[in-house]
C-alpha cells in the first residue's frame, strides 16, 4: 500500500492543531496588509484579522508562493510515495490551476484536486482524502473521487454589513448605500466555488429561515439520493460570531435530525476578507463512506 500525504491550505478553515489531529499537512494562506505579508494561523490570528479589518485598514488576499509549495512537495516525497494536494476552488482563486501546472513535473506523484470547494465543505474533502488514503486508495483515485463529487455541496451565508462587499467590488457603492439605509442583509451562496447572491432580507431571523429553506431544497432535491445513502452532512461557520453560530447549529440539528452535523468552524479568512465580521453560514456536502 502506497504512503499518501494529504496537503491542503487554510482556506479549508483547518487550523494547525486540527491538521495534526487529522493527519494532513497545512499551508498557511498569505494576506497583504499595508504592503506587509502575513500568514493565516501563523503571523495572523483570527482575532487580529478582525481587529485590523474593523479598524479600516485594507486587507487583500494573495496566492501562496508556488515555488515554496513545490519545494514542500519535494520534501514530502522523500517520506511519502504520493501527494494529494487540495487547494481552494478554482472558481475563487487561480492557485489551483497554477499548482496543477507545476504538478505535471512530478510524473503523477502529485495529484492536485480541483474540488470546487472552500471552508467547511473543503474541510470535509480533506477528511475524505485522509480516510481514503487510510483505506488504501491511490492519490489518483482520491483525486478522481473528490472531483467527481465536487459539486455535491452548498454553502449559504448572511452578511452583517455591505461595507466589505462594496470594497471588493461585489456591490456598487450606490447599492451598498441604499442597502445600508434600508437595513438589507444579503444572503449569499457558494456553489461550485463561486460567491453569488441568493436573497435579500431585513433581519437575521429571516436570513436563517432563508438558509434553512435553501438547505431543505438541496437535501430533498438534488442531494436526495445521497441523503438516503447517509452521505450528506451539515456544518456551520462564522466570522467572529461564535455564539450566534452555535445557536444556529442547534436550530439546524432540530430542523435536520436525520442528517449528521459535523462542525461549528471559523470561516476561512479568504472569505471573511470579502464578507466582514459577524457572518453566519451553513453548508451541506457529500462525504466519503
Amino acid at each position: 500500500m502506497k504512503k499518501i500525504a494529504v496537503v491542503t491550505d487554510t482556506n479549508s478553515g483547518i487550523s494547525q492543531e486540527e491538521a495534526k489531529e487529522l493527519g494532513c499537512l497545512l499551508i498557511p494562506m498569505p494576506f497583504i496588509i499595508d504592503g506587509e505579508e502575513y500568514f493565516e494561523g501563523v503571523s495572523l490570528t483570527q482575532d487580529r484579522f478582525y481587529e485590523i479589518q474593523e479598524s479600516g485598514r485594507r486587507i487583500t488576499t494573495s496566492q501562496p508562493n508556488i515555488n515554496k509549495i513545490v519545494d514542500e512537495w519535494k520534501k514530502i516525497l522523500k517520506e511519502y510515495d504520493e501527494i494529494v494536494h487540495i487547494p481552494m476552488s478554482s472558481g475563487l482563486s487561480q492557485s489551483c490551476e497554477t499548482a496543477q501546472s507545476f504538478a505535471k513535473e512530478f510524473d503523477g506523484k502529485v495529484q492536485v484536486v480541483d474540488n470546487k470547494r472552500v471552508s467547511i465543505s473543503m474541510k470535509s474533502s480533506v477528511v475524505d482524502a485522509v480516510n481514503m488514503a487510510r483505506d488504501g486508495k491511490t492519490a489518483k483515485e482520491i483525486k478522481e473521487w473528490l472531483e467527481e463529487t465536487a459539486l455535491d455541496s452548498s454553502i449559504y451565508l448572511v452578511v452583517d454589513t455591505l461595507k466589505y462587499l462594496k470594497q471588493g467590488g461585489r456591490v456598487t457603492p450606490a447599492a451598498a448605500a441604499i442597502g445600508t439605509l434600508l437595513g438589507i442583509k444579503p444572503v449569499l451562496q457558494i456553489q461550485g466555488g463561486k460567491l453569488d447572491k441568493l436573497a435579500k432580507v431585513r433581519n437575521i431571523k429571516s436570513a436563517k429561515e432563508t438558509m434553512v429553506e435553501a438547505l431543505k431544497n438541496d437535501l430533498n432535491g438534488r442531494f436526495a439520493k445521497f441523503v438516503k445513502d447517509g452521505e450528506m452532512h451539515i456544518s456551520v461557520a462564522h466570522t467572529c460570531n461564535e455564539e450566534a453560530a452555535k445557536e444556529f447549529a442547534e436550530e439546524l440539528k432540530a430542523a435536520f435530525p436525520n442528517i449528521q452535523f459535523d462542525w461549528v468552524d471559523a470561516l476561512a479568512l479568504s472569505i471573511a476578507t470579502h464578507t466582514g465580521p459577524r457572518v453566519i453560514a451553513c453548508g451541506c456536502y457529500r462525504v466519503y463512506k
